[in-house]
């Protein structure tokens, strides 16, 4: 899995004469500088880092245009390879693989697409699942919370709304503009009215999850 940096900016509302504009730009950017960056980089990677330096570069590359076919096809993969309730592709900051993925974890594949995933497994065991990226841009289909995991004798901290039957960890949305640590303690003062010790604080990891109710 690629760890990329995370952005939180909501899509700007689109022009359509624009975005043909800028399309055409960069079809004429890629075919003219495409080669001549593509070759540097082969000898700067090589130079560089060695073989290895080649390698990692070639991986980036692929994920691009992974990423690329993700967003280009995602309406006839979206038609051929989940059922309606799947994961849609479509993501621009997910490749393909991690789409796939996802709905093999939620059994949204269809035949086609579960015909996918086999040849890619056999190519690369468990391709699909190993390539769920938890790094993308949120999206109608991700809920992105940040957690504050509070353990004390064995027992973590959790809330429970009067009106729900289910308990849920203290959360925050993602602030622009905020880390991840003034977020939770922004959250922790409101809700508790308490203040979190940051230094004491510790990156416990990144977790997915149906959300309870939601769609996948």
């Amino acid at each position: 899995m690629i760890l990329k940096k995370q952005t939180y900016r909501p899509d700007k509302p689109t022009n359509p004469f624009i975005g043909a504009l800028l399309f055409l730009i960069s079809i004429i950017l890629l075919v003219i500088t495409g080669p001549l960056g593509f070759v540097y980089g082969v000898f700067h990677s090589l130079f560089t880092r060695g073989i290895k330096g080649v390698g990692e570069y070639f991986l980036k590359i692929a994920i691009s245009i992974d990423q690329l076919g993700n967003v280009m096809m995602q309406h006839l993969m979206n038609i051929l390879w989940t059922d309606k309730n799947g994961y849609k592709f479509g993501n621009r900051d997910e490749t393909i693989s991690s789409a796939l993925g996802r709905n093999k974890k939620l059994g949204t594949l269809t035949a086609a697409g579960r015909l996918i995933d086999k040849i890619l497994d056999i190519i690369d065991p468990n391709h699909s699942l190993n390539s769920i990226d938890y790094y993308v841009e949120p999206s109608e289909n991700i809920i992105d919370h940040l957690a504050w995991i509070h353990i004390e004798e064995e027992q973590i901290l959790c809330l429970k709304k009067a009106n729900e039957d289910f308990y849920f960890i203290p959360k925050g949305m993602r602030t622009i503009g905020d880390t991840d640590s003034q977020t939770l303690v922004k959250s922790a003062k409101k809700i508790f009215n308490v203040d979190i010790d940051v230094p004491s604080m510790e990156f416990v990891g990144i977790f997915e999850a149906q959300a309870n109710g939601k769609k996948p």
